[in-house]
């Protein structure tokens, strides 16, 4: 008995104040229970810090690049060779070496962070919109429209993203390209190929979450008072879905990051001498055993990357997850 009402006062004294007062009980939004709990996370705080300054870095490469006082990554430099013209390592003037042609290392890193960003943003967007789109329409409209557009998304995901790529490449890689010249390899192939290939799996995900959805009764409560099937699906059904759609981004990009630089590896990407992560790690193959900073620069700014957006991708599961306990 004594210990049920200990803790009756300690259940009491929980909703005061130092001064003994009622504490004030304050409602929080969607958004500010999300900040919470996002802020908890000291890892994903500190990779979103470190994605946004390397966004910053490859936004102003150009004059980052020029205040450091390096060469530009495409400028050859052979005075920067050794005495018997083998890539020189790190020093004051290059502090991440140069390459067999006497290019900045430092210059080029950075500069490659533009290609693999850029990449990674707009082909995940678009591979966002159509799988959203697609998987909207497939499971609100169901029946042979789901059966049709499910299969559709099977086809592409057996599809290997490889050998569609390295396909595009040796068939459009002579004269003027396929189709007039719309298709060559470089950043316009690589964002169509891994759009292509990414849009399949968020539109899983979008269309079982609308199965779900297009039976409540606020979608039901729509129904009634008239609403088109385009205006329940574009002001109801989509909205509540804004939390999954942003964990899968996050968690699509570094994925994205990954497939660029593998493209880019294999001679699929951007071609030379514009400077790629995966294209420098594929140049360093055959020197790497007297030239190890020339895979060891971009293959570290490669792994952080991937690992920074992971980190942050995590951090916006657990914040968005309404059984958090923070």
């Amino acid at each position: 008995m004594s210990i049920g009402a200990s803790e009756l006062v300690f259940e009491d004294a929980a909703g005061l104040d130092a001064s003994g007062e009622p504490r004030e009980v304050t409602a929080r939004s969607p958004s500010q229970l999300f900040w919470r709990r996002f802020r908890a996370d000291r890892v994903a705080i500190v990779s979103l810090v470190f994605i946004v300054v390397l966004i910053l870095v490859a936004v102003l490469a150009h004059p980052i690049v020029s205040l450091l006082g390096v060469s530009g990554p495409d400028q050859q430099n052979l005075s920067a060779l050794d005495a018997f013209g083998q890539p020189s390592g790190p020093s004051g003037a290059h502090p991440f070496g140069v390459d067999e042609l006497g290019r900045d290392i430092l210059a080029r890193v950075i500069y490659g962070a533009q290609v693999s960003l850029e990449v990674a943003f707009i082909s995940t967007g678009v591979a966002v919109l159509i799988g959203v789109i697609v998987g909207t329409v497939a499971g609100y409209f169901r029946g042979w429209i789901d059966s049709l557009l499910a299969r559709a998304m099977d086809v592409v995901l057996a599809f290997p993203i490889l050998l569609l790529a390295i396909g595009l490449a040796s068939a459009c890689s002579l004269g003027r390209g396929c189709l007039g010249g719309l298709i060559t390899p470089g950043r316009v192939t690589l964002i169509v190929v891994i759009a292509l290939s990414s849009w399949p799996y968020i539109g899983r995900i979008v269309r079982g979450q609308v199965l779900s959805l297009r039976e409540k009764e606020f979608i039901e409560a729509a129904r009634s008072l008239g609403a088109s099937d385009l205006r329940i699906m574009r002001r109801e059904i989509v909205p509540n879905q804004v939390a999954p759609i942003i964990v899968y981004t996050s968690l699509i990009l570094p994925t994205n990051i990954l497939y660029e630089a593998a493209l880019s590896f294999l001679g699929v990407g951007v071609q030379p001498p514009t400077a790629s992560w995966g294209q420098m790690i594929a140049s360093a193959t055959g020197i790497f055993d007297t030239a190890w900073w020339y895979m060891l620069f971009p293959g570290l700014a490669l792994v952080l990357t991937v690992l920074a957006f992971n980190l942050v991708g995590d951090g916006l599961q657990d914040a968005l997850n309404p059984r958090t306990g923070r």
